[in-house]
């Protein structure tokens, strides 16, 4: 499918069951959360290891997301709506970017480094926020689920969602380090395109890149509201 109709089925289309599961949450199941969070993460983490396409990576990224978003929404609803909205804007800036440069293969992104380092960058970023590496915007949803799941005593679940966390991590890893360290840019081509036509995406490509990276700070003002 297009990047722009995949955008809109991981982001777009989560809002409506989110919020269904925002409504019933009091009479939410425990033991089927964990089994659903716990299946979610793996799934996702497990599933995409071995992918060459970036869509399929960012699907089996958003099966793994969903995971930390269900296992939140007994516990702390508005917590779960947090952990939504950040992944939403993480994945609207990593989808964009990806349309912007016409990158659909993790091999076409070694070769970006000749037509825009800002992009590439801009992507290698977003993928380290998407796996949840500190000091980045994803490692706040993750440290504040896990925290809510050691306050109501379950450290157990909470490394498992922790180790499970490491797969999805890994791939993201690995894409960063075939494009950069293995898969060298080329000089075929003397001169190199460092930005792209002005328009409305790219204005808001670097907006989004600082909410979906630098906004850890403000963790201490987000715990307040949720």
């Amino acid at each position: 499918i297009p990047l722009s109709s995949g955008m809109i089925l991981l982001t777009w289309q989560k809002i409506a069951p989110t919020a269904l599961l925002y409504q019933i949450s009091p009479s939410l199941n425990m033991e089927i959360l964990i089994m659903l969070a716990i299946l979610s993460t793996v799934l996702g983490g497990w599933g995409g290891l071995n992918q060459t396409q970036m869509r399929k990576v960012l699907a089996y990224s958003s099966i793994a997301h969903m995971g930390w978003t269900v296992i939140i929404a007994l516990i702390n609803p508005n917590l779960m709506i947090l952990s939504l909205m950040i992944y939403i804007m993480t994945t609207l800036t990593l989808f964009m970017t990806l349309n912007l440069s016409s990158t659909t293969k993790i091999k076409s992104i070694s070769n970006l480094w000749n037509k825009s380092t800002p992009m590439t960058m801009i992507i290698f970023l977003t993928l380290l926020s998407l796996g949840g590496l500190p000091p980045l915007t994803g490692f706040m949803p993750k440290w504040l689920i896990l925290q809510e799941l050691i306050i109501n005593n379950n450290p157990t679940m909470a490394i498992v969602m922790a180790l499970s966390a490491l797969l999805s991590l890994f791939f993201y890893m690995r894409i960063i380090y075939v494009s950069s360290l293995t898969m060298f840019p080329t000089n075929n081509n003397l001169k190199h395109h460092w930005f792209f036509t002005q328009t409305k995406t790219t204005n808001m490509i670097p907006t989004l890149t600082t909410i979906s990276s630098m906004l850890l700070p403000l963790t201490p003002i987000l715990i307040t509201m949720s």
